[in-house]
């Protein structure tokens, strides 16, 4: 069976070898195991139920949350030759009932369902009448309580699975599971736990970094200008902060998109297949988008707000190299962001859940001050052990030099006492200006003797060093509806000279792939055909696939094969524009 589930994945799929952990998943359910598979978004979760569906009889059920990833998948399926469809909200009542009869009729190797067509009788009772000797359930933490993303409907999966007259085996896969998670995903499913595969947290292609008390607008338009044309997300936790980051962007002449839950459904639908197309190459949006999104070829993702936990933050910042190619991770932290989650978590209906949602914002609290190794921090939170520095993020490559600011601190410090310990960081960067502001002068602030010790700076300058002091726990930020900033206990050591305080210089962004003119004629060669075909570029070749291409620049059909990620069908329908242009470029360069 595994020896006929190598040749389909090489046919179809175009690759070798299964990657850590696929042999093995797949082995497991074509031996008839109910099973939890556990892999890092980008570890090739799907290849462990699309390969088998096209080793067993009938039709494998796959149920997702995601709308916009069963289309993405079944247009990806369909290029690589494979029958499939899915059931949705998005079909019409003719769509939908030509599709189950199709189903019923034994013609598709797949069928993604959203979890909520469970509820419905009529469609089960229609289920009922085909061959499925597997369900797969993509996502599968949202079954359990204890997951950041629950969902009611997916307590309907167990009774789905018994309405069949043989009972099919059950593939559970997620990205994000702690330990208590994937101990409910197993009870809720009947999966015995010694059948969980995981393949490690690690995401050997993605570089981390946190980086505090910066510009995070100079950043964000530096960065994007440095990778003008590579695909990245942009993530922050408001609407607000969306429409301004995207406003910077636009009026910065950047291709760029948006998405939140304050656009009505068809805008949100035209700004994601902007990006999808490659028509937008930035996508600013909250952590409503991209769940759902199979998009390989994304090469950055900054969250430019942090998000409520460590969860939402590995699958978000996820999205990048899908494909396998080395990807940017940055998160841009302000101790602002820790009162909007806060907010957040607060304005949540079920009450019952806050202190669990408190405590996993403190652990992503602590990730964005460790100076420990940010790879690991994340891979022992989803309960690894035994784990090593990476050598690749931000923390473990720092090679900054450092300055003593301690004076500067303490005229900071200084003057958040002198002021009465109970105003923001606003008010006392306009003190230490020498302001001339309207509540400044009646409060009588500029009688203080710390007022203007900073006139030469300005008071953004003045609020990311403020951002850096609290980063540095040296202040503290009291809850509330204003922000209050007040000395801690290590800002008092500081006062009186028992702790100097070094600043690293700032981050400076970076440009992420390095300049291969054969790679971009085969990307644009590659917009061309997805545009005529009506798919995402990346469901044509991905990124990895098109820079394996310019390196061995195959010219005949066998050559072409070699390729990383070309099947049969691939060759057939795109190997003579790809080859023809390689072989013009290489005629230009002679």
């Amino acid at each position: 069976m595994i020896t006929k589930a190598t040749t389909v994945l090489r046919d179809y799929f175009g690759y070798d070898s299964f990657r850590t952990g696929q042999e093995k998943v797949i082995s497991n359910v074509l031996s008839g195991k109910d099973t939890l598979c556990v892999m890092p978004t980008g570890g090739g979760k799907s290849i462990c139920y699309q390969v088998p569906a096209l080793v067993m009889e009938g039709t494998v059920l796959v149920i997702s949350p995601l709308i916009s990833l069963m289309k993405d998948q079944v247009d990806a399926l369909h290029e690589a030759g494979i029958a499939a469809a899915f059931i949705n909200s998005s079909l019409s009542t003719e769509e939908y009932r030509e599709t189950m009869d199709r189903a019923e009729r034994g013609e598709y190797r797949l069928l993604y369902v959203a979890p909520e067509r469970l509820d419905s009788t009529a469609f089960t009772n229609r289920l009922r009448s085909i061959y499925v000797p597997m369900i797969a359930i993509d996502e599968a933490h949202c079954i359990s309580q204890w997951g950041h993303d629950f969902r009611p409907s997916y307590r309907n999966i167990r009774s789905i699975i018994s309405i069949f007259d043989e009972k099919p085996i059950v593939l559970a896969l997620t990205a994000t599971a702690t330990p208590d998670v994937r101990e409910d995903i197993c009870r809720q499913l009947d999966i015995t736990e010694a059948n969980t595969v995981m393949t490690g947290f690690e995401r050997s292609n993605l570089t981390f970094s946190v980086i505090k008390g910066q510009d995070r607008d100079k950043f964000v338009k530096e960065y994007v200008k440095k990778n003008d044309g590579e695909a990245g997300i942009i993530y922050a936790a408001t609407r607000k902060a969306v429409d301004s980051v995207y406003e910077m962007l636009r009026k910065s002449g950047v291709a760029v998109a948006k998405y939140h839950a304050g656009l009505s459904d068809v805008e949100r639908q035209l700004e994601q297949d902007r990006f999808l197309m490659d028509e937008a190459t930035v996508m600013v949006a909250t952590n409503a988008f991209g769940m759902g999104i199979d998009k390989s070829n994304i090469r950055y993702v900054i969250h430019y707000q942090m998000p409520k936990n460590m969860e939402s933050y590995y699958q978000e910042a996820g999205r990048a190299g899908r494909d396998g190619l080395d990807s940017d991770c940055t998160l841009l932290f302000s101790s602002q962001d820790v009162h909007t989650q806060r907010f957040l978590i607060d304005q949540s209906q079920d009450e019952g859940r806050i202190p669990a949602e408190l405590e996993k914002l403190q652990s992503m609290i602590d990730f964005c001050h460790t100076e420990t190794c940010l790879q690991k921090f994340i891979i022992t939170y989803f309960g690894e052990k035994d784990v090593v520095a990476c050598g690749r993020c931000a923390n473990c490559t720092d090679t900054r030099e450092s300055s003593d600011v301690t004076v500067d601190v303490q005229m900071v410090l200084s003057c958040v006492i002198r002021m009465g310990q109970r105003f923001g960081k606003t008010m006392i960067a306009q003190v230490l200006t020498g302001s001339r502001n309207k509540k400044v002068l009646e409060f009588g602030f500029d009688k203080l003797t710390t007022y203007g010790l900073m006139k030469g700076r300005n008071t953004k300058e003045i609020s990311d060093f403020i951002e850096f002091i609290i980063s540095e726990n040296c202040l503290s930020v009291e809850n509330g509806q204003f922000p209050i900033i007040y000395v801690s206990e290590r800002g008092k050591d500081v006062l009186t000279g028992k702790v100097k305080i070094y600043r690293k210089v700032s981050v400076v962004t970076k440009q992420i792939t390095n300049d291969d003119p054969l790679f971009e004629q085969l990307r644009a060669l590659r917009l061309n055909l997805a545009q005529e075909a009506g798919v995402p570029p990346f469901v044509v070749f991905s990124d990895k696939t098109l820079r394996d291409m310019a390196a061995r620049m195959p010219v005949t059909d066998e050559e072409f094969l070699e390729v990383n990620g070309v099947g049969l069908s691939k060759l057939e329908r795109y190997g003579k524009a790809f080859m023809n242009e390689i072989k013009s470029y290489t005629m230009e360069k002679a």
